[in-house]
């Protein structure tokens, strides 16, 4: 299964990559990642294909820090609605705490474990699909931001006791003692920061007990994350369809994988591609004709359809009623199950103003 990520995790790649003189487009391309992303920080992209671009930027660049300069430019506004909540805790430990479980609804391939004893707290950091030649690079982002995040809360006048990665020593291992500000292990067992338990204790003054409160129960009404290729489909054409560049080869190119092996899934899943993409336009459609100044020829053009005349006869065919009579509160009645508008003619009702 494909694992995604909010594209705001990039928001800093091409400041970081021209700096280490690299360009970023077409290290983007190289990596067959949409350059779109860059400007819509909430599109999901595979994680994969964030993986293969740091590692191909590390090692074009010879910037073995390549995930560390990541992690450094970012910050709490990078993880969307996970960062606000973390900033809203009364203290660090709650943060962390947050952060390590709703960690997963930006980045559905990354786990966080925080275990507490008497003095230390050790995160140890969880990348799905890890294998024994690990991505370094991904990794160093991943707890580099962690880092950030924790010292961010800090206010800048904190230090981890140490920090723990599992893969072998890179060249400059001042580099990594300066970013963290404190001893590094390499190959070690895990990937992991350790702080001491009274750091858990410090308050937070910039947090806020009714926005945390808030912001906790919206995010529990999103906690769930797409599981299936079916949903996470459906996830990604939905909100291409909303930029209005949705096809299967650029639902490919997000999911990191050929519009071959989306067709596989979702026949084995039972539904279609074409059979998602109907259902997030017609979802989409009704949003977009509510606004009469909006032209009919622009929103076919967002919804793929070749003219606005295509648009015109699927909306009825869909729906029951020309557009401009739903415009005007005309809806069809209620069919039984089985029996279409087409089949059965134009019963239409007008819809009741308040």
């Amino acid at each position: 299964m494909t694992d995604l990520i909010r594209s705001a995790g990039l928001s800093c790649y091409p400041e970081v990559a021209r700096s280490v003189g690299l360009d970023p487009k077409q290290m983007m391309r190289k990596a067959r990642l949409p350059l779109a992303i860059l400007d819509k920080p909430d599109t999901p992209i595979a994680v994969a294909s964030l993986r293969r671009l740091l590692e191909l930027s590390a090692e074009a660049s010879g910037a073995e820090d390549f995930g560390l300069r990541l992690a450094e430019r970012g910050g709490l506004t990078n993880f969307g609605a996970v960062g606000l909540i973390v900033r809203e805790q009364a203290t660090v430990g709650e943060a962390i705490e947050a952060f390590s479980r709703f960690i997963h609804i930006h980045h559905d391939g990354m786990k966080l474990d925080v275990i507490t004893d008497k003095q230390t707290v050790t995160v140890t950091l969880h990348l799905r699909g890890r294998q024994p030649t690990a991505p370094r690079q991904s990794i160093d982002m991943a707890l580099g931001s962690i880092h950030r995040i924790i010292q961010s809360l800090f206010g800048g006048d904190w230090r981890p006791q140490e920090v723990h990665l599992h893969y072998p020593p890179p060249h400059d291992r001042k580099r990594y003692r300066e970013f963290f500000r404190c001893r590094v292990t390499f190959n070690a067992e895990e990937d992991a920061i350790l702080l001491s338990a009274h750091d858990m204790e410090r308050r937070i003054p910039s947090a806020h007990p009714l926005i945390a409160n808030y912001l906790r129960k919206r995010i529990e009404a999103i906690e769930s994350r797409p599981a299936s290729w079916e949903e996470k489909v459906d996830e990604v054409v939905r909100i291409l369809l909303a930029s209005g560049d949705c096809t299967v080869e650029r639902v490919a190119e997000h999911l990191a994988c050929t519009r071959r092996t989306i067709h596989r899934h979702l026949a084995e899943a039972g539904t279609s591609f074409s059979a998602i993409l109907e259902a997030q336009r017609a979802d989409l459609v009704i949003q977009l004709i509510e606004d009469p100044d909006r032209p009919l020829a622009d929103i076919a053009a967002q919804l793929g359809f070749s003219a606005q005349s295509a648009m015109a006869r699927w909306f009825r065919g869909r729906f029951g009623c020309t557009i401009t009579d739903w415009r005007r509160g005309v809806r069809p009645l209620p069919q039984p199950r089985g029996v279409t508008p087409a089949n059965l003619g134009f019963r239409l009702v007008r819809k009741e103003r308040l």
